[in-house]
């Protein structure tokens, strides 16, 4: 049997895109953290120079700009409210200031997309970040986003988990 193509390819080359403005979006995260670079300056610098393109030898996957856009200054903007949900999630023994920065930029990223965008399933978003933070750290810490992250969806997405 021959079609066209898949419904779903295109559906796996946007959840792709996806997958990269997750990336990128906590990279620019870490790098505001660290660096204190302003929220203008960090889109300007991924968008030109790091989306899609090959830097120092390593290729980045095209990236959903405007969902890329969207993650980052929601995180910013939103910061205040997201963090002391991500310190309740967390051990009390370990406060989110004494997260190392990259963990942090991949728990406040997958806690604003929990909170502002609904369109995307609360499953993807943990298993998304997750894979993330699998990019940067060992297994136990990517353990740590994976737990707190589902226990954020649980409550601020409780209907999807019931049934």
């Amino acid at each position: 049997m021959t079609r066209g193509a898949p419904a779903g390819d295109s559906e796996a080359r946007k959840a792709n895109k996806r997958g990269a403005a997750r990336l990128a979006a906590v990279q620019a995260l870490y790098q505001m953290d660290l660096a204190g670079t302003g929220l203008n300056e960090i889109l300007a610098e991924f968008e030109s120079h790091w989306l899609g393109r090959e830097v120092e030898g390593a290729q980045y996957l095209p990236a959903e700009a405007a969902f890329f856009r969207d993650i980052v200054s929601g995180v910013v903007r939103e910061q205040r409210q997201l963090d002391p949900l991500i310190d309740a999630a967390l051990a009390k023994s370990w406060p989110l200031k004494r997260i190392e920065a990259v963990l942090r930029a991949a728990l406040r990223a997958g806690a604003y997309e929990l909170d502002h965008r609904r369109d995307v399933p609360a499953r993807v978003v943990v298993s998304e970040y997750a894979d993330v933070a699998a990019a940067f750290v060992e297994r136990d810490e990517t353990g740590m986003v994976n737990a707190v992250l589902d226990q954020l969806a649980r409550s601020m997405r409780a209907a999807e988990f019931t049934g």
